[in-house]
C-alpha cells in the first residue's frame, strides 16, 4: 500500500490582471498605485500547483497539502475566502510584501523558514515555474536549496507517482517537446507550468472545512522582512502602447501578408 504524502505548495497573491496596474515610487521603493486596494488572485502558476497537489493527495489517502503563502496578512485573508473553496489544504501564512519588485532570494528565505518550522519535512515541494508579478523564475529553486532539496524539476506538466514511491515527470523544453525524467524517491521540488487539470469548481463544504484552520493560521502569521534587497530601480513605468489602424477592403491574402511584413520591417 502506498504511503501518504506530505506536499507543501509555495504560492502567493498577485494583483488581478484585469485591473489597471500603474507603477509608482513609494518610500519603500517601487510599487503599484493603490496596491493595497487592488483585488488579488492566487498566482496562476501557483494555483496550478495547488490543484495538482490536491489531486495527488486525493489519490493517496492520508496525504496532506499545506499552502505556504507570503503576502500582506489582510490581503491573504481576502484571497483565502475564494481559494479555500477550491481544494482542501492547511495554510501557513507569512506576513510580508509580495509585490512585483520584491527580491527573490529574500522571499525564498522567508518561505524556507516557514517550511522548515513545519513538524514534517515535505515529500514534494510544489510551486509555480514563474510568477505573474515577479517572473524571476528562481524563487522555488532557491527555496528548495535552502531546505536541502536537490532534485528540482521546472515547467512540469505531468507528475506520476508509483506505489514504490518512485516518480516520473515531464518538463517542457524547446520545440514543444518534453524532457521525461524518473526518480527513485523523495524529496523533490516541482515547478509547475499549467499541468493537465482544469480549475476545480467552488465547493462551499470544502471552504467551510478549510476556514476552520485558515483563520487561526492567519492570526498566527509571522512577519518576515522581504524588500527589494540590494536592487535599485531608477524608474518604473507602464510600457507605452502604439496602435496604427488602417481600414481596407477587398484585399487578397497575399496583399495582406505583404503589407503586414512591410509594416513590421518599418
Amino acid at each position: 500500500m502506498s504511503k501518504p504524502l506530505n506536499i507543501v505548495v509555495c504560492g502567493s497573491l498577485v494583483p488581478d490582471p484585469l485591473q489597471t496596474l500603474e507603477p509608482v515610487t513609494t518610500p519603500q521603493g517601487p510599487g503599484l498605485k493603490n496596491e493595497m486596494m487592488l483585488p488579488s488572485v492566487l498566482d496562476p502558476w501557483a494555483a496550478c500547483a495547488l490543484y495538482e497537489a490536491a489531486a495527488l493527495a486525493k489519490a493517496r489517502p492520508g496525504s496532506k497539502v499545506t499552502l505556504v503563502a507570503v503576502g500582506p496578512k489582510a490581503k491573504l485573508q481576502q484571497l483565502m475566502m475564494t481559494v479555500a473553496q477550491k481544494a482542501p489544504f492547511a495554510l501557513v501564512a507569512v506576513n510580508a510584501p509580495a509585490g512585483g519588485f520584491t527580491d527573490a532570494a529574500m522571499t525564498a528565505r522567508a518561505l524556507a523558514a516557514a517550511i522548515g518550522a513545519l513538524p514534517e519535512k515535505p515529500d514534494f515541494l510544489f510551486g509555480g515555474c514563474a510568477s505573474a508579478s515577479r517572473d524571476a523564475g528562481v524563487t522555488l529553486q532557491f527555496t528548495a536549496e535552502l531546505l536541502g532539496i536537490t532534485e528540482f524539476f521546472n515547467a512540469v506538466d505531468e507528475l506520476k507517482v508509483a506505489d514504490d514511491d518512485s516518480f516520473s515527470v515531464k518538463e517542457r523544453v524547446e520545440g514543444g517537446q518534453y524532457l521525461a525524467s524518473t526518480c527513485k524517491g523523495f524529496p523533490a521540488a516541482i515547478g509547475w507550468a499549467t499541468g493537465n487539470l482544469p480549475e476545480p469548481p467552488n465547493n462551499p463544504q470544502v471552504g467551510m472545512m478549510n476556514m476552520r484552520t485558515l483563520m487561526p493560521a492567519l492570526m498566527k502569521a509571522q512577519t518576515a522582512e522581504v524588500t527589494t534587497g540590494g536592487i535599485s530601480y531608477v524608474k518604473a513605468e507602464t510600457p507605452a502602447s502604439k496602435r496604427d489602424t488602417v481600414v481596407k477592403k477587398d484585399m487578397s491574402v497575399d496583399a495582406i501578408a505583404q503589407e503586414l511584413a512591410a509594416w513590421i520591417r518599418g
